[in-house]
C-alpha cells in the first residue's frame, strides 16, 4: 500500500510528507529519528540557557520570543510545501524554536525561578508515560481517537489565532488571564498536546523502514513541535496557578 494513502494526524504533518517518494534505498528508521530529535533538543536547551543568561544580565527578551515564534511559523509553512528541504530547514526551525523558548522561559524564570525546570520535568515524564501507554497498547491509536485529537487540536489553534487577532484591536481574550476559565483551557490544551504525542509515535512506527531517509527530519519536526507545545502549555498553566495561589 502506498504511504500517500494514509492521512496524517499531527497538525504539523501534512499530505506532502508522504508523497513524491524517491527511489533511495535508505529508509526512515526509529534510531535516525531518535538521534536527530536528541541533537535538536540539545540545541534548543543550549539556546534557552544562553538567552536566560542574557536576561539575567538585563537584556530584554521580548523580541526573542516574538522573533523566534514568527520565524518558526514561516519555516514550518515552507517545510510543508517543500518537504525535500527538511534536512536544511528543520535545523533552522530548531534554532528559531530555541530562541522562542529562550525568551518565553526567561520571563518565567525571572519571575518564577523554579517553574521552567518543573515544566521541563513534567514534559519529560509525560513523554515517557505516553510512550509506555502506546507501546503497551494500553491506549490504541484508533481512527476515532485520531479524529478526536485532530479536532481538539485544530479547535485550540483556532482559539489561539482568534485571540491573537483580537489583541490587535485591544480586545483581551480570557484565555490569557488567570481566571478559572483560562486555567481549565490550559489544562485541556496540555492534555490534547500530550495525546498528540501518540499520533507522532503511531506515524513513526507506521512509516519506519518504508519512508525515504530524509523524512526522519519531518518526523523529528513533528515530535519537536508537539513537545514544545506541551512544554509551553504546562509552563503557562504553572504560571497561572502560581499567580492565583
Amino acid at each position: 500500500m502506498r504511504l500517500s494513502n494514509y492521512r496524517t494526524n499531527n497538525p504539523v504533518f501534512s499530505k506532502y510528507f508522504w508523497e513524491s517518494q524517491n527511489s533511495s534505498h535508505k529508509k526512515m528508521s526509529v534510531y535516525g529519528v531518535l538521534i536527530k530529535s536528541i541533537l535538536c533538543i540539545l540545541v534548543i536547551a543550549t539556546l534557552t540557557a544562553y538567552i536566560w543568561k542574557l536576561n539575567e544580565n538585563g537584556m530584554p527578551v521580548k523580541w526573542f520570543t516574538l522573533g523566534g515564534m514568527l520565524a518558526a511559523i514561516i519555516i514550518s509553512v515552507i517545510i510543508s510545501v517543500r518537504q525535500h528541504w527538511a534536512p536544511f530547514l528543520v535545523p533552522i526551525y530548531t534554532i528559531a524554536k530555541g530562541v522562542f523558548l529562550g525568551g518565553f522561559s526567561a520571563y518565567a524564570h525571572k519571575h518564577f525561578p523554579e517553574l521552567p525546570y518543573q515544566a521541563i520535568g513534567v514534559t519529560i515524564v509525560t513523554f515517557f508515560v505516553m510512550l509506555i501507554l502506546y507501546q503497551t497498547r494500553i491506549i490504541v491509536v484508533t481512527k476515532k481517537l485520531k479524529s478526536v485529537i485532530i479536532t481538539a487540536t485544530v479547535s485550540i489553534i483556532v482559539v489561539y489565532l482568534m485571540s491573537w487577532i483580537l489583541s490587535f484591536f485591544g480586545i483581551k481574550s480570557y484565555i490569557w488571564g488567570t481566571s478559572w476559565f483560562a486555567i481549565i483551557f490550559n489544562c485541556i490544551a496540555a492534555i490534547v498536546a500530550s495525546f498528540a504525542l501518540l499520533l507522532d509515535f503511531d506515524y513513526i512506527e507506521r512509516y519506519k523502514n518504508k519512508a525515504p531517509k530524509f523524512k526522519e527530519w519531518l518526523a523529528t519536526w513533528g515530535l519537536l513541535a508537539t513537545l514544545i507545545w506541551l512544554y509551553v502549555e504546562v509552563l503557562r498553566l504553572m504560571q497561572k496557578l502560581a499567580i492565583r495561589f
